[in-house]
């Protein structure tokens, strides 16, 4: 038993080495967040689009915040599933009260059944570009940008081998749940893959409209479940780059339920298996980390049948070690996200007590779903998105199964909700 102690104690310091070194880049890239902001002589004609099905709890922030960017030549598209949408009647009281040559709201008409509504939706807002546009800046309705928002892609992309630039999502629940702390540790090491991968994130995402118009992502879209994780290989035969932006890591206050955890990161997963060649290795990564774990659990099991205390004495302390390896990991990159929010004035104070406590709960928690997400992602045929159900198929197309207007408001605070 003590060479299975040695070899399962062993594989848990390696999975603890190998992830710090990828935390380890990602804070550092976090750290030089600060860059010169572009003046605004520098700064190019650009469009914000907006996609909408729903009333999401902080869209009025994202849409006052959108009008209020420091921005010298922007305008803001946005595209609302119905008029009888939720949030439609709120987009026209905020656009009121602005300059309409700024601010243009129309109603999603051509809903493809081979793509998304969110697809359909981005393919109407680009149809509608002007000449003169040079960057079409995405975000989702649980984005609220702050002033500079837009100003720091500009900056990004000035860099002429650059065709996409990106943020990423840090969550701070303002609610002490369960699911709302699974979410945040499931995203903290989900976002130093993306990182690693150069994986962007629609949430907040610019791309260059010499990209929209000079390759064939638009006809990747139209038959596409999501817009953002393709773009690396879009731009692979450009050879443009996908750019990570550190300052644009974007805060998250709202609260989940383990269902409402549960569905939306089969959303994420499934859009790396359908869109990324990295997924097999998001697969092992998933794999091995679950599976060493599981074996100490095991060996522990075994270890007390036998009566060998000292083994399973050992085995727990590992594990144990480990988990609070990890935690430590989230350390620095908590501390670096907050760095970078503090700089924009916003609040950084989230981790209650009570929240605290549910880290002993939340991190085996984190650890068992994860698995079985992609135990189900192998045969997930069907997926449901904004109360609309997709049928994807094994050559990877899209097909929306039966279109309903949104019609409840507003989306609750209790589950996940990006911008569709």
């Amino acid at each position: 038993m003590n060479d299975v102690v040695i070899g399962i104690n062993g594989l848990l310091a390696i999975l603890f080495i190998s992830q710090g070194f990828l935390v380890a880049a990602f804070v550092r890239a976090l750290w030089q967040f600060r860059r010169p902001l572009p003046e605004d002589a520098a700064c190019p004609p650009a469009t914000v689009v907006l996609c909408l099905r729903g009333r999401d709890p902080f869209l009025e922030d994202c849409l006052s915040a959108l009008v209020q960017l420091d921005y010298p030549n922007y305008r803001v598209q946005v595209v609302v599933d119905s008029r009888e949408d939720p949030a439609w009647q709120l987009v026209q009281q905020i656009a009121a009260g602005h300059a309409a040559a700024s601010f243009e709201i129309v109603a999603l008409a051509e809903r493809r059944s081979t793509c998304s509504l969110k697809c359909s939706s981005l393919l109407t807002a680009v149809d509608q570009l002007p000449d003169e546009c040079a960057f079409v800046a995405l975000l989702d309705a649980d984005t609220i940008p702050h002033r500079s928002w837009l100003r720091e892609f500009a900056g990004a992309l000035a860099d002429e081998s650059v065709g996409v630039a990106t943020g990423n999502r840090w969550y701070m629940p303002r609610q002490a749940q369960l699911g709302s702390l699974v979410r945040y540790h499931w995203n903290a090491a989900a976002v130093v893959q993306m990182f690693c991968y150069a994986i962007p994130w629609g949430g907040t995402m610019a791309i260059k409209a010499r990209v929209l118009r000079e390759t064939d992502v638009l006809e990747r879209w139209a038959h596409a479940f999501c817009e953002d994780t393709m773009m690396p290989q879009v731009l692979r035969s450009t050879g443009l780059s996908v750019a990570f932006v550190p300052s644009l890591m974007m805060v998250n206050r709202e609260a989940c339920t383990l269902g409402g955890f549960f569905s939306w990161v089969t959303r994420q997963l499934l859009t790396a298996r359908l869109y990324h060649r990295a997924w097999p290795l998001v697969v092992f990564h998933a794999v091995i980390t679950a599976l060493v774990p599981a074996a100490a659990v095991a060996a522990m099991i075994a270890a007390g049948l036998q009566g060998d205390l000292t083994s399973l004495v050992w085995l727990a302390v590992g594990l144990v070690l480990y988990d609070l390896a990890l935690l430590g990991l989230l350390a620095p990159m908590e501390w670096a996200v907050r760095r970078i929010v503090r700089a924009r004035g916003e609040p950084t104070r989230w981790f209650t007590p009570a929240l605290a406590a549910l880290t002993a709960i939340s991190v085996p928690v984190t650890q068992v779903l994860y698995p079985t997400v992609l135990t189900r992602l192998m045969v997930l045929r069907r997926v449901k998105w904004r109360g609309i159900d997709y049928e994807i198929s094994p050559s990877r197309s899209v097909r929306l199964v039966e279109y309903r207007p949104y019609t409840d408001s507003p989306l609750p605070e209790s589950g996940p909700h990006t911008s569709l």
